[in-house]
């Protein structure tokens, strides 16, 4: 229930119908929904309560991302905070002038977007693309689609991918090797690139020249990589929480993880020299990371059961067939995005295939 006479109750006059801040009303409504009141609000009877809200959503996939992302900060120092700032700051300033024009509410969904942006980039990348990437995703990917809810892709990986096919050269040179015992000194070096830095090759790029990096340094973490896809125990930690939440579909992780693995142990077979032990695939690169938080994306995935199957299913081999026998050392990226092409049309299909059951059985 809404407290009376908090500041936010008093002030509310001046968004009102022929207010002097009306034009200001976006911002004022999403800070009342964010730190006081539901998103939805009846005035009569009868009242219910939906436990699955875009806050309560919002609010747990940013826990899930909390270990990935104290991982991130203890391997890559605190630029990393920065980063996630800045994603704020750039991709917020878009969303709220996209809201105030179009006169509606402030999604919080973008609270995800920004967090996760910053963690699926190089720890060294230059500060400006950050801005760029996180505004190109939330401008090309979301808001000329109508805004949070009606876009085709993800905005974070539009974003990724805008700077991969931009700016190839930055991002090869942002590689860091996590150095978790100079945390402090790297504080000095902010906000430029860290000083005391030693730039490295990711394990897949590595594993393209023939060497494999230990399985346990994949587990913990202690690798090159993107910001929040180093470490796979902080990310399987994330993971767990949001199916026991059931706010991930498991129908999607599995069908990733399936696919994934019987198709890369079958190559692998048949072409060790190209594919990569299957346990090193799995703990490698950013596979994990798009697996559980934005392959499991509930509006640029689909929404019937069967078709997320089979979502998981195109995401996990098109994710080993990149790594494997492409000019790109990573495929996860590219996989998802295509999956978020094929989303419609799998729902479609599978609703078809319903209709025309029932009807066979009723006629």
């Amino acid at each position: 229930m809404k407290p009376d006479g908090n500041l936010l109750t008093r002030i509310k006059p001046l968004f009102d119908e022929g207010g002097s801040l009306r034009r200001l009303w976006p911002i004022f409504r999403a800070a009342d929904n964010f730190f006081f009141s539901h998103v939805e609000e009846v005035e009569h009877a009868p009242f219910a309560r939906d436990p699955i809200d875009i806050k309560r959503y919002m609010s747990l996939v940013i826990v899930a991302l909390l270990p990935a992302f104290l991982a991130s900060l203890c391997f890559f120092g605190p630029r990393v905070l920065l980063m996630l700032l800045i994603s704020y700051a750039a991709g917020g300033l878009v969303e709220v002038l996209f809201a105030i024009v179009r006169n509606e509410e402030i999604n919080e969904g973008f609270l995800i977007t920004g967090f996760i942006f910053p963690l699926i980039l190089p720890p060294g990348i230059p500060l400006w693309m950050v801005a760029a990437g996180v505004v190109f995703g939330v401008l090309v990917g979301k808001e000329v689609f109508g805004g949070t809810g009606r876009n085709l892709f993800n905005p974070a990986l539009l974003g990724r991918c805008f700077l991969l096919l931009g700016y190839p050269a930055e991002l090869s040179k942002s590689w860091i090797t996590p150095q978790p015992d100079g945390w402090l000194s790297r504080l000095k070096a902010l906000p430029g690139f860290p000083a005391d830095a030693v730039t490295g090759a990711t394990p897949l790029m590595l594993a393209k020249k023939g060497t494999l990096t230990s399985l346990w340094d994949l587990f913990i973490g202690q690798t090159p990589g993107c910001v929040g896809e180093t470490s796979a125990i902080a990310i399987l930690i994330g993971g767990l929480f949001l199916v026991t939440m059931r706010v991930a579909s498991l129908r999607t992780i599995l069908g990733c993880l399936v696919s994934y693995s019987v198709l890369g142990q079958i190559l692998h077979l048949l072409a060790p020299a190209l594919v990569n032990p299957l346990s090193f695939n799995i703990l490698s690169g950013g596979f994990l990371f798009g697996m559980v938080f934005m392959a499991t994306d509930p509006v640029t995935g689909p929404v019937t059961r069967a078709a997320r199957w089979a979502y998981g299913a195109i995401i996990g081999a098109v994710t080993i067939l990149i790594r494997s026998f492409s000019g790109y050392v990573e495929g996860v990226m590219f996989a998802i995005l295509l999956g978020n092409i094929c989303a419609p049309l799998l729902d479609e299909i599978v609703i078809r295939i319903h209709v025309r059951r029932y009807a066979r059985e009723n006629s």
